[in-house]
């Protein structure tokens, strides 16, 4: 067992070597302490050294921890959550360095696909998103940042739900900022960073973090292909190739909402309840394979347009949707115009919410990149533009401009080159440490934009 330390005191725990890292709901270390409520939130309650690895086989030279920290649920009740903080290769944490808050794109509810079990050395977590986007959190620390991967969706598995990731997002850079070891403080400039459902995550943070966390020097957040309206989605998605996202969704919200869950035990039959019970131990990928084409209206008593109509699943749906808040940094949206996952016309409205508010919103929509490689393409554009937030220059006007490919954007090539470089690295165990690659500073893509006012259609 590990011990909790006194409160406010982190203790150097280091986890004993062993083949495989214990799944969290089995590992002592994510057990709250008895006393969390006299815990402000962001506080640590323990730490310990892991080590990370590649798809959790091929370990990766860098250095990191993970805190066990205090924060809170929907309703505001405390509880605790696991952030994975990590620096480059040597870093001397006496040198100042900014931190970035990545949301991984949990999509789960198991366990296995939390990032603080996913990215570890010998995790069984094949399929799970986090593991994807390892390389992307690597070339964060490639430039000399530190970052913060917090577990948004909770030991409990509340995928979907609202507020809480960005609850868990922002108490985790307040645990992040006081670690010794990381060399940080309250004055340490930090930008948030998410694509998909940890753009959602991003998106929630970034709305909560004036109110929740005002002592936070947020300077900028990069919500890529945020969801938009996940009540749309899930309609959306239920019976297509990615019905499991739809399935997923349902599972975590019924994890948050009593009502909902009631609701859902007595419409939903014995066979698709049965499914929704494989999601608790299924990672993503697998999940979607499981749920592809499954149509939840084929196993509802009354038909789904019945369902959605009911004031218990309204509730739900109207609490979830995100921008109703303004965001009070400048944030960068991106978004696939033929995304087969995420509707762009869910995201534009997402934007315009934040727009009509007053918030600074650089908006760019590729046509030609699909979801899950847009992330990728767009990696350039992304890091560029969190770098100009930490060297304080100007954010580019807060206007909407659709491209054909955010991959012909300015210093795309070399940002590629450099990222092609990076997993090499990574594949071969050699230490992150920083890239010194000069940068002009981000500016908005490329080859033939296609120009449209902040609150229009593509053309």
């Amino acid at each position: 067992m590990i011990a909790d330390p006194a409160p406010g005191v982190i203790g150097p725990l280091v986890e004993p070597r062993s083949t495989y890292p214990l799944l969290p709901e089995a590992d002592p270390f994510y057990a709250p302490p008895p006393a969390l409520r006299q815990l402000p939130p962001g506080a640590i309650v323990r730490t310990r050294e892991v080590e990370i690895a590649l798809f959790g086989a091929v370990p990766q030279r860098i250095s990191a921890w993970q805190l066990l920290y205090r924060t809170c649920d929907l309703d505001n009740v405390p509880e605790v959550a696991v952030t994975t903080v990590l620096l480059p290769s040597g870093a001397d944490p006496a040198e100042p360095r900014p931190l970035v808050s990545f949301q991984c794109a949990i999509d789960a509810v198991a366990s296995k696909c939390l990032p603080s079990y996913a990215l570890r050395r010998g995790a069984r977590a094949a399929g799970s998103i986090p593991q994807l986007e390892l390389p992307l959190i690597v070339s964060a620390l490639a430039r000399g940042w530190a970052v913060s991967v917090p577990d948004h969706g909770g030991t409990a598995g509340r995928f979907g739900v609202a507020r809480e990731p960005g609850y868990r997002a922002l108490d985790a850079i307040r645990a992040s900022s006081a670690f010794a070891p990381l060399g940080l403080d309250a004055a340490t400039p930090v930008a948030l960073w998410g694509y998909s459902g940890g753009g959602l995550a991003t998106a929630w943070a970034a709305e909560l973090a004036a109110e929740y966390a005002p002592e936070l020097n947020i300077v900028g957040a990069v919500a890529a292909s945020p969801v938009g309206d996940p009540a749309a989605a899930f309609v959306r998605l239920n019976g297509s190739l990615f019905a499991g996202f739809a399935a997923v969704f349902t599972a975590g919200l019924r994890r948050a909402y009593p009502d909902l869950d009631l609701l859902l035990r007595t419409h939903l039959d014995a066979r698709y309840l049965g499914w929704l019970a494989h999601t608790e131990a299924t990672a993503t990928l697998p999940l979607l394979y499981r749920f592809a084409r499954r149509d939840i209206d084929r196993h509802c008593r009354g038909g789904l347009t019945a369902l959605l109509e009911s004031p218990e699943l309204q509730r739900v749906l109207g609490d979830i949707q995100p921008g109703r808040r303004t965001p009070v940094m400048p944030m960068l949206v991106l978004q696939g115009v033929y995304d087969e996952v995420i509707a762009v016309a869910d995201v534009d409205a997402h934007v315009a919410r934040y727009a009509a508010a007053g918030a600074h919103v650089r908006y760019l929509r590729d046509r030609l990149s699909t979801h899950l490689l847009l992330q990728y393409i767009a990696l350039p554009v992304m890091i560029d533009w969190l770098a100009d937030r930490f060297a304080d220059r100007e954010p580019a006007p807060a206007t909407t401009e659709t491209v054909w490919s955010l991959a012909f954007s300015r210093n795309a090539i070399a940002g590629h080159l450099d990222f092609t470089r990076l997993v090499a690295r990574m594949l071969f165990a050699r230490p992150i440490r920083l890239m010194h690659r000069p940068r002009s500073s981000s500016t908005p893509p490329s080859r033939a934009p296609c120009r449209r006012p902040r609150n229009g259609c593509a053309r």
